[in-house]
């Protein structure tokens, strides 16, 4: 579907990607992305029920620091990257998870109280390798390990992700991404332990009682995120719309605990949608 496009925006027979200079582009120097979005998606971590969130968007360079988005927060990149070839990624991630702490749409599940909020901090690195297969194209690898700051689960988790990105027109960008999480004991015990003392629901505690044997992977998944220039060419800045879709699968203990095999599911859809500025 992009071939058209992109054979009609160099203006040439032959079909082939956009000839871009990429020194006479808004990403060139500083640049910011601000906006908002609305995503649909679980309940919490293994629920088969859905929720509404409204999402701030930034992303963004400035002074060499590159700000990307992540699932509940930020990542600042230190590194500048190269004119050409590699570049490498060092830097801070943070998000704040609110699983179970709000917007629990299955009432036997609430019953076993809200958690807190986790503010999670910690080291991100990776490798990004540009022209793949095509002169604007780049693949990603990178992680990031967090710990909780604020006493919530007292945990760590692990998020190494796989991320191929291009343009399909000047005014369309993709990226496809594979993900997964790993935590350890603390966070497993926190979010998939089922305890009948926790229980403060009438009667007798529902669902059977589960200790989580453990650190482990928690899920993965893959998303889709495509972007479209309203005035048709991505490289002026100004404004764009997001679209996101996704998919993962809970994986262990998270897969394992009754929250999920009783009253939810291990499949985890997720979409949204954004609108945004850049300059």
């Amino acid at each position: 579907m992009a071939q058209p496009a992109l054979a009609q925006d160099i203006g040439e027979a032959e079909v082939g990607p956009p000839v871009i200079d990429m020194d006479d582009t808004v990403f060139s120097g500083d640049f910011i992305s601000i906006g908002a979005g609305v995503a649909i998606s679980p309940s919490y971590t293994g629920s088969d029920d859905y929720v509404f969130n409204v999402l701030p968007i930034v992303q963004g360079s400035l002074g060499g620091v590159d700000i990307n988005p992540r699932a509940g927060g930020i990542t600042l990149d230190f590194i500048p990257d190269a004119a050409e070839g590699v570049a490498f990624d060092l830097g801070v991630a943070a998000r704040l998870r609110s699983d179970r702490a709000q917007q629990i749409k299955d009432e036997v599940v609430k019953n076993y109280g809200e958690l807190d909020r986790a503010i999670e901090v910690g080291p991100s690195a990776g490798v990004k390798f540009p022209q793949v297969l095509n002169p604007y194209d780049s693949l990603s690898i990178s992680t990031a390990v967090m710990w909780d700051v604020k006493g919530a689960h007292d945990g760590m988790v692990v998020s190494p992700s796989i991320t191929y990105f291009t343009p399909l027109s000047r005014a369309m960008i993709a990226s496809l991404s594979v993900s997964a999480e790993w935590a350890n004991e603390d966070f497993q015990d926190y979010y998939f332990g089922v305890d009948d003392a926790d229980y403060i629901g009438p009667g007798i505690a529902p669902l059977a009682e589960f200790e989580p044997d453990g650190g482990g992977f928690t899920k993965a998944g893959v998303n889709l995120l495509l972007g479209y220039d309203l005035d048709g060419d991505v490289t002026n800045g100004g404004f764009g719309i997001i679209v996101v879709g996704g998919y993962s699968r809970v994986l262990g203990d998270a897969a394992k605990t009754p929250f999920t095999t009783v009253r939810g599911s291990k499949d985890q859809f997720l979409g949204a949608v954004g609108v945004g500025y850049t300059f």
